[in-house]
């Protein structure tokens, strides 16, 4: 009896190891009592907004998932080649993806993104700024949902601008009369995206757009060539900065900074740059909308930010898109308003607190440049190749002749065609 009952004790234990083992080879190693683990790829922010939205989702979600950060490169084109060639690959690892504005064609496009059911689309919109939507829509469906902004603002002294210029040409005469020792006009007009951002926002404002369609090119010539006049005239004049053809939006800070310039063209980050590198700077900063390029036109500010998708090989796009309504929830828009200093993508929100102390003096010029911003022509897949076009046909930015745009146009236009139509590989 012993000897039998030792067999039968050992028969059990060997039976319910196989059992455990055999548990373990089929479980899902991305899950764990239950709750499922949501991989969100996207660049990390200096100021630990991801960490602390994230952390919440996962809290409020009660034990459904758990959102873990897979932090990408801080460089942008790195950004999108690493998503690039894991989507390429139909990796099932990716469940979110934070993505720059300007990718959602491309990336709706080529099948990477999930539908987004009309419930989740119905939560996600509410409120939100139309230029924002225009982002986050391909072929007129919205494909991806906004979680932050951000737009350029003109910059300028107090003390040497009582008031700020509505046009372009207005700053370029003030800008001149108070001369270049201090006068200085400070843009982005490197070979890279910013100058794509200057090209798109003068061509908007002066009452064109670069496409009309995915496929299809305006350039209306005449307003086109008003806004490269414009470039040509800023770029050759004295108060341009000295290193205007490779300046970016840190140059640009900086020339603010160091009192040499009286305007600038940036983003919200350089108010509190400002304050902390330049408080003599700081204490006559003030902000205005981006200016028109011609009498009776609308200034039409840059929009950007980042979309958040559900990716097409997600194995849980369901809890995807109940995490993507907890993120982009108004609560955590402020916090990284707060944190990171990025405007929320809600037009209500811009009456909190929060924002009114985050943009101290402007926090409605930010409302009212998001509300009138222009998105770059992101609407076509090949929009890398057609932001390459525009950098490559008006840089260096001194060569255009401001009295005789055509040449500049007829480049412009050429590029811009070849993009659209992949004849070119820039």
């Amino acid at each position: 009896m012993r000897r039998g009952s030792l067999a039968i004790r050992v028969a059990l234990a060997l039976a319910l190891a196989l059992a455990l083992a055999m548990a373990g080879c089929g479980s899902d190693d991305r899950s764990s009592s239950g709750r499922q683990t949501l991989t969100w790829f996207i660049a990390q922010q200096p100021g630990g907004a991801l960490d602390e939205i994230t952390k919440r989702c996962s809290e409020q979600s009660g034990g459904r998932y758990e959102i873990e950060l897979e932090l990408l490169s801080a460089n942008a084109d790195q950004q999108r080649e690493q998503l690039v060639r894991r989507l390429g690959a139909e990796d099932d690892s990716m469940d979110l993806l934070g993505l720059d504005v300007v990718w959602t064609g491309e990336f709706a496009n080529a099948g990477w993104l999930a539908p987004i059911p009309r419930q989740t689309e119905e939560a996600i919109t509410q409120n939100v700024f139309d230029s924002v939507i225009a982002t986050a829509q391909f072929e007129d469906e919205l494909v991806v949902a906004p979680i932050w902004s951000n737009t350029q603002l003109l910059w300028y002294r107090k003390d040497r601008v009582p008031d700020p210029p509505q046009t372009w040409g207005e700053m370029i005469d003030q800008a001149e009369k108070i001369g270049p020792a201090e006068g200085r006009i400070q843009v982005q007009a490197n070979r890279y995206e910013g100058l794509t951002v200057l090209v798109n926002q003068l061509i908007e404002s002066a009452g064109t757009s670069i496409l009309s369609g995915p496929g299809e090119i305006q350039l209306e010539r005449a307003p086109t060539e008003e806004a490269l006049a414009v470039l040509g005239r800023l770029s050759n004049s004295p108060v341009a900065a000295t290193n205007i053809t490779t300046s970016t939006e840190d140059t640009a800070r900086m020339g603010f900074e160091d009192g040499s310039a009286s305007f600038m063209i940036n983003y919200p980050f350089v108010y509190t740059s400002a304050k902390d590198n330049a408080p003599d700077v700081f204490k006559q900063i003030a902000a205005a909308k981006f200016p028109a390029v011609g009498d009776g036109e609308q200034g039409a500010p840059p929009i950007g930010g980042i979309n958040i998708g559900v990716s097409a090989f997600s194995e849980n796009p369901e809890l995807a898109f109940d995490a993507v309504e907890c993120l982009v929830g108004a609560e955590n828009q402020l916090k990284v308003t707060e944190l990171e200093g990025l405007p929320p993508v809600r037009s209500d929100l811009f009456d909190r607190a929060e924002i009114r102390k985050a943009y101290p003096g402007f926090a409605d010029v930010i409302r009212r440049s998001i509300q009138d911003a222009a998105p770059r022509p992101s609407e076509t897949p090949a929009y890398q190749d057609l932001s390459l076009a525009i950098q490559r046909a008006v840089h260096p930015t001194t060569d255009i002749d401001p009295q005789n745009p055509d040449e500049a146009y007829e480049k412009l236009r050429d590029r811009v065609e070849q993009a659209i139509k992949r004849e070119g590989l820039l």
